[in-house]
C-alpha cells in the first residue's frame, strides 16, 4: 500500500462469544488478490478499526497455517472494542498489519513446548499452539495450561475440549481459587502455581507464556525454579502497543519499541529492559 495507515477492508464472516466480555471475529479480505498473497507469522499483531470509532491492537489469534482468513479475540474494554462488539456478520471493518516479530518456531523444532496462558492472554497462545498442532511432527511434547479468574472467564472452552481428546497433547485448565462452580472438573489455582505443581522438565524445552502482567511477574520466578533458563522462556508485550509502526512512541521501553522490536521477547531480553516496564 502507498499509505501505511490505510487499512485493508475485511468482511466479518463469523462471530463467537468466548466469555461474556471476550469475542472472537473471523475476518476475510474483501480483495481476493490480497487474500491470496497475505501471510503472517504466529505472534504478530494487527490494528483493527471500526470506521468512525477508531482502531486498536490485538494479536492475530488464528494459526499461521490458516490462509483463508484471520481471527482476532478481544476483551470489551473501551470505545473501539465496544464498537467491535456491535459489528455483525457481513459488516466491514479495517485491518492493518501484520506487524512485529513472531515466535521463532522454525528454531524450536524438536523442542518440548510448554504453553501457559491466562485470560485474554490465551489469544496469542492459541495461535502458536494451534500452529504447533498443525505442524505436529516438528515438535516434541506439547503441554497447554489455560487459566482464568472463573469458569465463566475461561476462553476457548470448545477448542480445549477438542484439543484434550488428542493423545499427543496434554491440556490442563484451571481457575483462580473461588472461581470454580459445582460442575468444574479442572484444577483450582493460579496459573503459576499450577505450572509449578505440574513441574514440566526444562530439558530440551521452551516455555511460552502470556497473560496479565501480574501473572507474568509470578510466572518467571516459577519457571526459574523449575530450571528454565531465560533464553527458554518466551512471552509477548502486546498490551504496550498503539500505532504499530514505531511512530507514536507509546510502546517504547528505554530504547526498545515493542511494536517493532517485539512484541515477542525472551525472558533474557526482558531482563535487559528498564525495571519499570
Amino acid at each position: 500500500m502507498d499509505n501505511i495507515y490505510r487499512p485493508y477492508l475485511m468482511r466479518v464472516t463469523a462471530i463467537k462469544d468466548e466469555t461474556p466480555d471476550v469475542r472472537t471475529l473471523r475476518l476475510e479480505f474483501q480483495d481476493e488478490a490480497v487474500r491470496q498473497s497475505f501471510r503472517f507469522r504466529t505472534g504478530q499483531f494487527g490494528e483493527y478499526s471500526v470506521f468512525g470509532a477508531g482502531e486498536c491492537v490485538f494479536c492475530i489469534s488464528s494459526p499461521e497455517t490458516c490462509t483463508d482468513y484471520i481471527e482476532c479475540s478481544f476483551k470489551l474494554m473501551g470505545k473501539v472494542t465496544t464498537a467491535l462488539r456491535q459489528v455483525e456478520v457481513g459488516d466491514t471493518i479495517g485491518f492493518r498489519g501484520p506487524y512485529g516479530n513472531w515466535f521463532p518456531l522454525d528454531e524450536l523444532q524438536g523442542k518440548n513446548m510448554v504453553f501457559a496462558g491466562g485470560g485474554i492472554g490465551m489469544a496469542p497462545i492459541r495461535s502458536v499452539f494451534q500452529t504447533c498442532l498443525d505442524r505436529r511432527e516438528e515438535f516434541g511434547d506439547l503441554l497447554l495450561i489455560n487459566g482464568a479468574r472463573s469458569v465463566a472467564d475461561l476462553v476457548y472452552k470448545a477448542e480445549m475440549e477438542e484439543w484434550a481428546k488428542r493423545e499427543d497433547v496434554t491440556v490442563v485448565k484451571t481457575v483462580d481459587p473461588g472461581g470454580e462452580d459445582e460442575s468444574w472438573d479442572g484444577k483450582v489455582g493460579f496459573v503459576p502455581t499450577v505450572v509449578e505443581e505440574l513441574a514440566p522438565s526444562p530439558e530440551n524445552a521452551v516455555a511460552i507464556t502470556c497473560g496479565p502482567p501480574i501473572m507474568i511477574k509470578f510466572m518467571l520466578p516459577v519457571l526459574d525454579r523449575l530450571g528454565f533458563q531465560p533464553e527458554q522462556i518466551i512471552t509477548t508485550l502486546e498490551n504496550k502497543m498503539k500505532c504499530g509502526l514505531g511512530k507514536c512512541g507509546r510502546c517504547n521501553i528505554g530504547g526498545v519499541y515493542v511494536c517493532k522490536d517485539g512484541p515477542v521477547f525472551t525472558a533474557a531480553q526482558l531482563a535487559q529492559l528498564p525495571a519499570d516496564f
